[in-house]
């Protein structure tokens, strides 16, 4: 048995699609390769895979892993040639690599966001200052009792850095927030913050992860 990590793209229209599906996805398209899987032992079988970190629904990914363990002799080249036959459009395998780090390093994750407003240059400075502010309030569902309400959470901690410029058409902010197992701020959420706190309507949108990142900065493998 060995363990090897595959990095994957997510796109397109499946960026509208749950993380759940996409373990379906993977799944039948690991059966349809006939990819070696080793499955666990018990009353219910099932092959060990191991996300790296989940992705937000309406975020497209260009840095997606999953961890998988083989039985039986096959090539890294040959899992990669054999599941991109398979696959749906729009989500591809990148590379498959055997030494990889545990998903506990993750720290991280890198952003590009894409919007579009009736005045872009406004909009860019308005965001820049919503986010160059020492608090920032986003609005977290919660529970008081049994009922359900919406909770004030500083999210300024969890962002890193920013840099945000208009290009063309778009204004687009790159941005760092932290990730990982312990501490991780929800890209949408910061979306939904930032046009609340910047009070405009916007055309059109596009989020994207790019990179994931460990406490030093490193790119996560």
């Amino acid at each position: 048995m060995r363990e090897v990590r595959l990095r994957f793209c997510k796109r397109g229209r499946l960026k509208y699609i749950s993380h759940l599906d996409i373990n379906r996805a993977m799944s039948r398209a690991l059966s349809r390769a006939d990819i070696p899987l080793w499955y666990t032992e018990g009353f219910n079988p099932h092959p060990y895979m191991s996300f790296s970190l989940p992705l937000s629904l309406g975020v497209e990914s260009l840095c997606e892993s999953l961890d998988l363990r083989l039985v039986g002799d096959i090539s890294n080249d040959e899992i990669k040639e054999r599941l991109n036959k398979v696959l749906p459009e729009d989500l591809s395998i990148l590379e498959v690599y055997d030494d990889f780090r545990d998903n506990s390093e993750i720290m991280y994750s890198d952003y590009v966001y894409k919007f579009q407003f009736a005045d872009n240059e406004k909009a860019c400075k308005d965001i820049n200052n919503a986010l160059s502010q020492e608090e920032i309030l986003a609005l977290k569902k919660g529970k008081k009792g049994k009922k359900r309400i919406m909770k004030e959470t500083n999210i300024k901690p969890f962002i890193d850095r920013f840099n945000i410029s208009v290009r063309g058409d778009m204004v687009v902010l790159n941005i760092r927030l932290l990730a990982g197992p312990e501490k991780n701020l929800n890209p949408s959420l910061l979306f939904d913050t930032i046009i609340r706190l910047i009070d405009t309507d916007y055309e059109w949108k596009s989020i994207s992860r790019i990179s994931l990142l460990d406490k030093d900065y490193k790119p996560f493998r």
